[in-house]
């Protein structure tokens, strides 16, 4: 039985349904909700327009299977075991979906997994077969709503595989026009990259068609005005400089949250919010107590007031994607801070990043010298071993503000704090910076896989320490 004390009409108690839908390696401005006049998002622009629409929401890592056990769990990557791509926990962590079963919710997922064996014991049921969730990983997602349990309040895990490369013919393929895209500055505008990006809207358009589908089947059973429909990504978008990069483009995720019953329409909220927090806010809104284990906190009380302060620091890591690395971030409303402990390294971005017509277009303009300085920035090398940006002045982080001889004081006064805040949330939380990280397994110019390097592990950043036993948070 449901043992939470949300209350409807009445005063009867009536348990909310949850409804997550994840997008995979969609940035947070690549949403018409967000202000991409562009790309065609009409059924999540709707549910933003009648829910809240966070504007400053963060990842914890820019990187798939980690940014997503992290979200299930309210940990951080280090803190899970697998803060590493294709890496699984070895703990077995209370989860949203492990809490919600125990409380008699119905738990399903369809879609991308991605995130081990162990969390799969927090649902009843799972799709996760290619032929069964099909291209775009959204097939499954309508058969789940209507085979759950009925007699049973529910939560389901809905994951896309939109809009991960490799991109293929869907039925929104050429939908968008490659003339009227509006470049990022960090890529070279030309004929490949336009086309680039188009396809990559195409398979946001498909990502956003299965939503409206999930909205009419949810309207169908009649549950619609009682369930919390919540969008989001995993990371960035796969492009240099972006996806694995822990700047704005590559860690900010879009963040709606929709509930008739419990939210007021067209609100928007500047708060920073850390995506370990969704964990404990689900399970709040549901009225049921978080787990020791979750490193985030409730941000419930915004839904119901948008301009609420929440927290002063989100926190982030750039951890073995494809090419050994070893970042940490630290966001507040003004600053995105960075320690690099790998500035001897380049900063291309993950294989299917490199392997992309956006790359080569930036390899070509950078062999005939063409490059401006924020795209030439995917080849710098030495990298600076800290970076400082002013988040409101420069939304895409291409000034590094340390090297701004007019600021010096103000600067270096700023850099100093955040990087002590910086110092002390690795240390509380159990974060390292092991010497033998792993290694390169493709190249850094090509994608190819390195035969001597494929397959091996070096140790996880915090696998010393035992970060994975800890549930100390660390800054707030």
């Amino acid at each position: 039985m449901y043992s939470g004390n949300i209350l409807g009409q009445g005063g009867t108690t009536v348990p909310p349904n949850v409804v997550l839908i994840i997008a995979d390696d969609v940035s947070a401005d690549d949403l018409g909700a967000y202000g991409n006049p562009f790309v065609q998002t009409p059924n999540i622009d709707n549910l933003a327009k009648h829910g809240i629409k966070f504007n400053h929401a963060i990842l914890t890592a820019s990187s798939c299977s980690p940014s997503r056990i992290s979200i299930i769990t309210g940990r951080y990557p280090h803190n899970t075991g697998a803060a590493e791509l294709h890496t699984q926990p070895e703990v077995d962590f209370e989860s949203i979906a492990s809490r919600l079963k125990a409380q008699g919710y119905y738990t399903g997922q369809a879609g991308k997994w991605h995130m081990g064996k162990l969390l799969k014991r927090g649902f009843d049921r799972i799709y996760t077969k290619h032929q069964e969730i099909g291209d775009g990983g959204e097939a499954k997602w309508i058969p789940s709503l209507k085979e759950r349990d009925k007699d049973k309040p529910f939560f389901f895990w809905f994951a896309a595989l939109d809009a991960h490369r490799v991109w293929g013919e869907n039925k929104f393929s050429n939908t968008h026009d490659s003339e009227e895209i509006e470049v990022p500055k960090t890529l070279v505008d030309d004929d490949s990259t336009r086309i680039d990006l188009r396809q990559y809207y195409d398979e946001i358009k498909r990502f956003d068609f299965y939503i409206g589908e999930v909205v009419r089947e949810l309207k169908k059973q009649q549950v619609y005005d009682n369930t919390v429909i919540i969008v989001m990504a995993d990371n960035g978008r796969p492009f240099p400089r972006d996806k694995t990069r822990v700047y704005d483009s590559g860690i900010k995720t879009p963040l709606i949250v929709h509930w008739p019953e419990g939210i007021s329409s067209n609100s928007e909220s500047n708060s920073l919010i850390s995506s370990i927090d969704i964990a404990p806010t689900i399970l709040d809104i549901c009225g049921i107590k978080a787990p020791g284990s979750f490193q985030g906190r409730s941000f419930k009380a915004i839904l119901n007031d948008p301009q609420k302060d929440f927290r002063n620091y989100a926190f982030a890591e750039h951890n073995w994607h494809d090419h050994e690395a070893h970042e940490r971030m630290v966001r507040t409303a003004d600053y995105l801070y960075i320690i690099n402990f790998r500035p001897e390294l380049p900063n291309q971005g993950p294989a299917d990043a490199i392997n992309s017509p956006s790359f080569r277009s930036l390899v070509r303009a950078n062999k005939a010298g063409s490059l401006t300085a924020a795209q030439s920035d995917v080849f710098m090398v030495p990298r600076p071993a800290e970076e400082l940006f002013m988040v409101k002045d420069d939304p895409r982080q291409v000034v590094n503000v340390l090297h701004d001889p007019l600021r010096k004081t103000q600067i270096l006064d700023t850099r100093d704090e955040l990087r002590e805040v910086l110092m002390e949330w690795m240390e509380e939380t159990g974060d390292s910076v092991p010497e033998q990280l792993t290694k390169d397994w493709y190249t850094r110019d090509t994608g190819n896989r390195i035969k001597e390097n494929f397959g091996k592990r070096g140790q996880m950043p915090g696998e010393k320490e035992g970060a994975d036993l800890s549930n100390k948070k660390g800054g707030f």
